[in-house]
């Protein structure tokens, strides 16, 4: 059972701000008696003993190759995206095939057995975004075109997309240095843009590269992840210390090779891949502090180090289909649109805290729906008797979306293109037409369900000296809900969990 993290303020924003001097002197107004204001000072002073293994991140960066001009490389005419292709695979020959094996072309990844409850479960499948659903735009099955515009290939309009040709491959939109390149509908540029000035540019992958989808997943700037928008492309340091003080590109984490990029996003996978991990740059106990280190096999680096998510551009906390299809004259389009329905969203946002042992379950197409309960879409695995696991920030995103009442499984609905949900707001015919592309049984009747998707935040680092300190946690007003996690009690008086006994000891060299 996955337990909601105790309620915050979303604006939360002055617990964050206090210097360490300001929050010990909040101990005296925590309604404590003075022997237990004493008993957590003891407890969290911090410990000046012997000191951490050397934290040296920048001895572990990959130096990147200078990009080759590639100006005067082109002989032949640049009409589209597949002639660019054509004219890189000349120089590149196995680029193409090694982007064909990637979940960024395919967007599946490699036959797993997917923790969940339903028949499809049972035996490995292929996942992604290709095949699954979500709480957002709800499926691309039905509404390629509009979806695939973030595809890294050209013409992914419908179901019969050739996965196998390798001129299919876009290799602009990660490698284009001229900030000229766009994509549209089915991923195909624009036919007023010059292509040639994009190939010749082409070099090292920069964040507005990544960013050109994934700041915009959901459907626009910083609406999905929460951690990941605009503000990224060129942030300072306030935003995110690593890309805005060190300059550091997406690639130097994820890094990548033969095309096969390291990461994997719970909201389409088990979490079984490459991932990716702070401890690939930085030492396994980094602090100065033995008190602080003492916290990294409970803690990921993330639950202190990164705050606070959307801190500047507002991130979409939920969406309700339910209500779309109506005229409301004036309405605000953060709030309610006829297409969509309406919105919560919110900034500068306290993440809800889950463990986390790097694995997830996922709803699979067909999977029985408890309407009483809601849907969880994913949601993290792990307990406090998990020795893999840790405490993580999340973005928990909830909707409101259609589902089949007398088949008990959620519905894919066709929104849009030609005979979609956003043309005639027929809500039987596009979930007939939906569930058809999507090979999903409708019986004709359907309702609407509560459903809710976890994004875990990994992103928008703060610098060391705005990361959480011991009374954000620790007080009587903390943000942990130590019930919600498993603790009896605040782990400050009680113990944590090796001292009593639920996970082995660790060895610490």
């Amino acid at each position: 059972m996955v337990h909601p993290a105790r309620p915050t303020d979303s604006d939360e924003t002055g617990s964050v701000a206090r210097d360490r001097g300001q929050r010990w002197a909040a101990l005296g107004l925590l309604g404590m008696t003075a022997a237990g204001a004493a008993a957590l000072a003891l407890a969290l002073t911090p410990s000046r003993g012997a000191s951490a293994s050397p934290d040296d991140p920048r001895a572990h960066l990959v130096r990147a190759r200078e990009p080759t001009d590639h100006h005067g490389f082109y002989r032949t005419a640049l009409r589209d995206g597949p002639s660019v292709t054509r004219a890189c695979l000349d120089c590149h020959p196995d680029a193409a095939t090694e982007v064909m094996h990637s979940q960024h072309f395919s967007w599946l990844g490699e036959a797993a057995r997917v923790p969940g409850t339903g028949t499809a479960h049972s035996v490995p499948v292929r996942i992604g975004k290709k095949n699954l659903i979500n709480n957002y735009c709800l499926s691309i099955e039905s509404n390629w075109p509009k979806c695939t515009s973030c595809h890294a290939g050209y013409g992914w309009k419908d179901a019969s997309f050739d996965f196998t040709e390798p001129t299919h491959v876009d290799c602009l939109v990660c490698h284009d240095r001229s900030g000229t390149y766009r994509k549209g509908e089915a991923g195909l540029p624009p036919s007023d843009l010059n292509l040639r000035v994009a190939a010749e540019s082409v070099g090292r992958p920069g964040r507005d590269n990544c960013g050109s989808c994934h700041f915009a997943g959901g459907g626009g700037d910083a609406v999905k992840h929460g951690d990941l928008d605009g503000t990224l492309a060129h942030p300072p340091e306030r935003i995110d210390v690593h890309m805005g003080r060190a300059n550091l590109a997406c690639v130097d984490c994820h890094r990548t090779e033969k095309h096969r990029i390291a990461g994997e996003s719970m909201s389409v996978s088990t979490g079984a891949g490459l991932r990716i991990q702070c401890t690939d740059c930085h030492a396994r106990r980094p602090h100065h502090d033995e008190r602080l280190n003492d916290h990294t096999r409970p803690l990921a680096c993330a639950t202190c180090h990164i705050p606070l998510l959307a801190l500047e551009t507002p991130t979409k906390m939920a969406w309700d289909w339910s209500t779309a299809g109506q005229d409301v004259p004036g309405a605000e389009p953060h709030e309610y649109l006829k297409a969509k329905g309406s919105f919560r969203y919110a900034s500068r946002v306290v993440p809800e805290y889950y463990w986390y042992n790097g694995r997830a379950e996922r709803y699979l197409k067909g999977d029985p729906v408890d309407a009483a309960r809601g849907v969880d879409i994913n949601h993290p695995l792990g307990s406090i008797r998990d020795p893999n696991a840790q405490i993580w920030p999340f973005k928990v995103h909830r909707g409101k979306q259609p589902y089949d009442t007398r088949l008990g499984h959620l519905l894919v609905p066709h929104t849009y293109g030609p005979g979609g949900y956003w043309e005639h707001f027929d809500w039987h015919l596009a979930l007939e037409q939906g569930s058809k592309a999507a090979n999903l049984a409708f019986s004709g009747e359907y309702g609407f369900v509560a459903t809710r998707m976890f994004w875990p935040v990994s992103h928008m680092v703060a610098p060391a000296s705005q990361a959480l300190t011991c009374t954000d946690c620790h007080s009587e007003n903390g943000r942990l809900d130590w019930a919600a996690l498993g603790y009896d009690g605040d782990p400050a008086f009680r113990g944590g969990r090796s001292r009593l006994g639920l996970v082995p000891k660790e060895r610490v060299p």
